[in-house]
Formats: structure tokens, sequence, C-alpha cells
């Protein structure tokens, strides 16, 4: 990318914020090569669930992260080891900093920190003979014998341990607005370098969090796919055959710097995030507003902000889960700001491949927008088989697609309608 007689600044007098690094972990494989790779070809991760007995259970497939472990199970401890891995990789590709001396700081989207039922009941009978579980005691226990569980009440989250990983600037900052979590970890970032605080932040998202209880609860919504044989055509984005979104595990990283520190450094640009919109409706606690009054707000917030007309946009990066309402909703907010454009233009969902990353998924669609107008190819929508008449859109179908894609709109749309929409450029404006 060529930067000279390029000013530092946005139309608004705000710093250029641009990619240095990127990293990604998924069911598909460690590192943006693997992935990129397999998305490309249409390949899936969704297999069927090992991890847990699943046989009492209607959904029994998930994009688990089996080649990454976390004997004995922990949700958290998974998606620390999953977050290590993608933030490694875009540290060494941005090449900033020493080695545990990251220049700035860190904003990260990871699922709750909490134990499952079978640590749950070990822990109450080691601590109170049986009964419930007497918390003082607990930490003082954990406290003596120098355990894992004391590292997590000492630190409190993720988020601290990897600052302490790469010696991040300031309080690490974990977050979690549902499944628009690893945008809004972007948004901060953005945020943060425009204001001045920064020259250079790590946003990333995580999430490593399926077991049998998260399954269920996600089931007992029905909002997962029963589509289990053969799992990878499970995962149906836009396709009126759909029944649900697939669970998945994964994680997302970005180096973002101001354009003026990337240029002083001498660091290879990746591409630009150019505007965020975020917008929630406070309608349900799952469910989206019925008008879309939310993500149409949110989509419009994040074209405004970059300062580009809905006709600038080259492709969508959609949320696509596959679930009946959320694909509808999506299709009414693009069709509500792009017009009679909305069917021409190319929307395809990386989730039909590998699934929901949850927490992560933000970061890691992320990762794969910049990597689209960077290879000049957009993954495809695989398992589209049957058009939904009603949702009448370019999904990309089956078969990536070879284009020259300027500027990517990515958008995570969460439960209880919090929507993050990020645009993001292959140059700086002129």
């Amino acid at each position: 990318m060529s930067t000279s007689g390029r000013s530092y600044r946005d139309r608004n007098g705000h710093p250029i914020v641009v990619v240095t690094g990127m990293g990604v972990v998924t069911s598909l494989g460690a590192g943006l090569h693997d992935n990129w790779a397999a998305l490309t070809a249409g390949r899936s991760g969704i297999h069927a669930i090992t991890r847990f007995p699943t046989d009492d259970l209607r959904t029994k497939i998930g994009g688990t992260v089996d080649f990454v472990t976390a004997e004995p199970f922990s949700a958290p401890e998974l998606s620390e080891r999953l977050a290590d891995l993608a933030i490694g990789e875009a540290v060494a590709q941005a090449a900033i900093g020493r080695k545990g001396d990251f220049p700035g700081p860190m904003f990260i989207a990871v699922p709750p920190v909490e134990l499952e039922w079978p640590q749950r009941r070990a822990l109450a009978a080691a601590t109170s003979g049986g009964g419930e579980i007497d918390y003082p005691r607990l930490l003082a226990v954990a406290r003596e014998k120098g355990t894992e569980l004391h590292r997590r009440f000492l630190f409190g989250s993720v988020a601290e341990h990897l600052a302490e990983t790469y010696g991040t600037k300031g309080m690490p900052v974990s977050l979690s607005t549902a499944c628009a979590s690893g945008g809004t970890a972007i948004q901060l970032g953005l945020e943060t370098i425009r204001r001045g605080d920064a020259d250079a932040v790590i946003a990333a998202g995580t999430d490593g969090s399926i077991h049998a209880e998260a399954l269920i609860r996600f089931s007992l919504l029905s909002a997962l796919s029963t589509q289990n044989d053969p799992p990878e055509a499970a995962a149906k984005p836009f396709s009126k055959n759909r029944d649900g979104f697939v669970m998945a595990e994964g994680a997302g990283a970005l180096v973002l710097e101001s354009l003026e520190h990337a240029v002083a450094r001498g660091a290879e640009i990746l591409g630009v995030v150019e505007g965020c919109g975020e917008h929630a409706d406070s309608f349900h606690r799952t469910r989206s507003s019925p008008d879309g009054h939310a993500i149409i707000a949110a989509i419009r917030a994040a074209l405004d902000d970059a300062g580009v007309s809905p006709d600038e946009v080259d492709h969508i990066n959609a949320h696509g889960t596959g679930t009946p309402e959320n694909d509808k909703m999506e299709h009414m907010g693009l069709e509500a700001v792009f017009g009679e454009r909305t069917a021409r233009m190319p929307v395809s969902s990386n989730k039909s491949m590998i699934g929901h990353t949850l927490t992560a998924a933000g970061a890691v669609e992320a990762v794969f927008s910049l990597t689209t107008m960077r290879e000049g190819r957009i993954p495809p929508t695989i398992n589209y088989e049957v058009p939904d008449p009603a949702i009448p859109l370019d999904v990309v179908p089956n078969v990536a697609r070879d284009a020259a894609v300027r500027r990517v709109m990515s958008n995570s749309f969460g439960f209880g309608g919090q929507n993050v929409c990020l645009i993001f450029a292959a140059e700086p404006a002129q």
C-alpha cells in the first residue's frame, strides 16, 4: 500500500486507523493460511461433538477446536489458549515491540467466566461437605494450594492473563456484548487510537465454551440446528430450509495502529478500519425488534462514521447465523439501507463453514473480511441448495468468487439487540 502524499488524518481530523497484524484460529485450523485455504475451498469445520456425550441431546454437532486442549475441560482456559494463538500470530505479523512488551492496551471479547456443573459440585463437596459453596473458604483453600482456581480468582478474567503474556499497557479490558462482542472489541480499539490515547492496540475476541450446559441452554431457546447428519451440511445461512445456528469455537485478533505510527516504523499495512456503527434496541433478551430499527441504525451509523455511501461498499460479510429470524432481520436491515442493490451485492456468511463462534465471531470475521480484500476472493456461503424467495440475496453460493473488493462491511448482531457493524477498506481514502 502506497502512503506517499497521504494525510494521516481522516475527514473528521482523527488519526486514520490501520491493521498491521492478523491472527485466527477456528475448527478449520490454527493460523490464517490454513483457515483461508479451507474457507475458499468451501470446506466445513463442523463435526460431531466428542468432548461430552450427546446421546440424549437434540443437537450433537459443533465447531469445537479439538486440536487445542484444556484438560480437564475449562471454558475460560480453552478461551485463553485460543486467544493466545490468535494474538500471537497477529503480533508476530505486525512485528511490533519486543516479546512481552506490546506498546499499547488490549481489548478482548470473552465468554462469561464460569465453572461448569461438575466443577461446581466438586468444589461444593470439597469446601462445605456437599452443601452450598462457602466462597470465603473456597478462596482460602485455593490460595493455600496455589491452584489454577486461585489464579482465576486473583486475576478475574482471561484478559489479565494475556496482558501479562504480551506486556500490554494500561488496564486490559474484557467485554461481552453477546454475539457482537468481537466487533465491540475492535470498536473500542478504533476509538482509543482516534482519541489519541494510544498509537497501537490489540483487539481480539475468543470463545472456547462448547460444553453440555451451554449446548443445552441454546437448545432450550430453539436456536440450534438439529440437522446432525451430515454435520458439515447443518449450517445453512439464508436458505429456506435453515433451522438454526451451529455452536463453534475460535479466536480472532487484530493489531491496530494509527497510520502515522505504522508508517514511521515501516510496518506493512493490511487494511483500514474506516468506521464502526453500534446500536442496541433493548427489545428482548434474545430477539431483535421486529421493525429492525437497531440493525438499520447500526448499518447507517457505520457508513456515516466511515464517510462513505452504500454504493461504495463492495461486499458484506454477513452475520448470517442460519436461524430463521436472524437471517430475515439481517436482510430487512440491508434492504432498508442498500435498497434494490441488496439483491445484487455479494453477501456471504463464513458461519456456513466455521459455525457461530459466538463471542469471537466479530473478530474472526473481521480477519476474513480483511483477507477478502487482500486476496481478491470472496469465500462462499456453502449448503445453499434451497434459496429462500423471501430473502433474495447473492450469497456467493457454494463456490468462492474472484472479485475486486475495495471495501467490506462486517455485521455482528447479538442477543438482546446488540448490533455492531464495521467498515474495512483496502486503502486509506484519498
